[in-house]
């Protein structure tokens, strides 16, 4: 009878390693105006293939490539991978997010890690065996040098996943600081990753910790934790490609916001009445898809005094300030009989929504109905009073 290399599980693995590779290979003839967030995913694919190549062959002991690298050399691809990809995930959302982002000397600085656990590999002599606890006559200390490695490739990604989160949450901040109108779809779908890889790395720590403690009475806890992982990672490997291919070509970019000055403590007459002259005489905010920078182009006033306008003289962001306006001109509109004819969707268009959606989460929330009520009440009573 022939033995079984491969178990379920392991064909998740090795499924996971030859999916990376053939997106990286669709990555490369896929048309994107992102290029550096194109080859940072791509990059960090390549990690997850490696990564998850390396655990294949270190903890099945039918599957080998050759001596000097299954011994040797693995370890250094494994700590190398596994201590890159956190980076690289925090970097990609960066260059999705970030308006003209290019990588910098500065960016070398998330090197160390990887360069500190391939270092701590050399200096101890660690390898493919050390790591799976083998070494005949392995002493406690030994035990718990290697178990370091373990301990910093496990701990790491789970901060850059942290970084990344929290990256997302400052787009997101950014979007209503600089965009009147924009689409949730997108930011919600980026933060969704990020939070899956923050789980995911979580619960690699989890999986890690319990492998040291419970594991020796009941290794099969430990397995199982240890391939839903597996499972997980395949999951969100292909939500990452969906994303990349539907989704990140919409996302909008947003500019570092500038530091705080003086101009945010005192604010000017002078600045105050620009803003104020470019909602009421200009009516900017019936333009749709207007962002921070064009609205200041448009009043000769530096982004950074209309931010400081807006967030505090009037104590909110330019993404609720200008649909304020909107609601109010929809009001005006849909309380007007010489514009009766005028659908809801040709009133939110007018008024200067893009979104549907949008128009009426912003009209229900400040009105406290919806459009058609809110016209039909202002209706009757003109009616009434005629």
């Amino acid at each position: 009878m022939q033995k079984h290399i491969f178990n379920i599980h392991d064909v998740v693995l090795f499924m996971t390693v030859a999916e990376c590779f053939l997106l990286v290979i669709f990555q490369a003839i896929l048309p994107v105006k992102n290029q550096l967030a194109n080859r940072l995913l791509s990059t960090f694919l390549i990690s997850i293939a490696i990564t998850s190549a390396c655990i294949l062959v270190l903890w099945n002991d039918d599957v080998s490539l050759f001596t000097a690298f299954d011994e040797y050399l693995l370890p250094y691809f494994l700590v190398i991978a596994q201590m890159l990809k956190g980076p690289l995930l925090l970097i990609y959302v960066i260059a999705l997010t970030e308006d003209a982002f290019k990588l910098a000397r500065r960016h070398l600085v998330h090197l160390i890690p990887a360069a500190v656990a391939v270092a701590w590999l050399a200096l101890f002599q660690i390898d493919s065996t050390d790591l799976r606890f083998r070494t005949l006559g392995m002493t406690e200390t030994e035990r718990q040098i290697a178990n370091g490695v373990w301990h910093f490739i496990k701990i790491m990604p789970f901060f850059y996943a942290l970084a990344a989160v929290n990256r997302v949450r400052l787009y997101r901040i950014g979007l209503h600081n600089q965009y009147s109108n924009f689409s949730p779809t997108e930011p919600s779908w980026l933060n969704i990753l990020t939070l899956g890889f923050l789980f995911t790395w979580s619960f690699s720590i989890l999986v890690h910790v319990i492998a040291n403690t419970v594991a020796l009475a009941a290794p099969q806890i430990s397995d199982l934790f240890g391939i839903a992982e597996n499972y997980i990672i395949f999951i969100l490997i292909n939500a990452l490609f969906v994303n990349s291919v539907v989704h990140t070509h919409k996302l909008l970019t947003t500019k570092p916001e500038a530091a705080k000055d003086k101009v945010d403590e005192k604010l000017t007459d002078t600045a105050i009445q620009k803003v104020q002259q470019g909602m009421e005489i200009q009516k900017l905010f019936l333009k749709q898809n207007l962002n921070i920078d064009e609205f200041s182009k448009r009043i000769n006033l530096p982004v950074k005094e209309v931010s400081a306008v807006i967030n505090k003289h009037y104590g909110t962001n330019f993404f609720e300030f200008m649909n304020s306006y909107r609601v109010e001109e929809a009001k005006r509109l849909l309380s007007d009989n010489q514009h009766a004819d005028m659908t809801v969707m040709d009133v939110l268009l007018h008024a200067g929504f893009n979104s549907k959606s949008a128009f009426h989460r912003f009209f229900n929330r400040l009105v406290g109905m919806s459009p058609t009520e809110y016209r039909k009440q202002n209706m009757n009573k003109e009616v009434k009073i005629a």
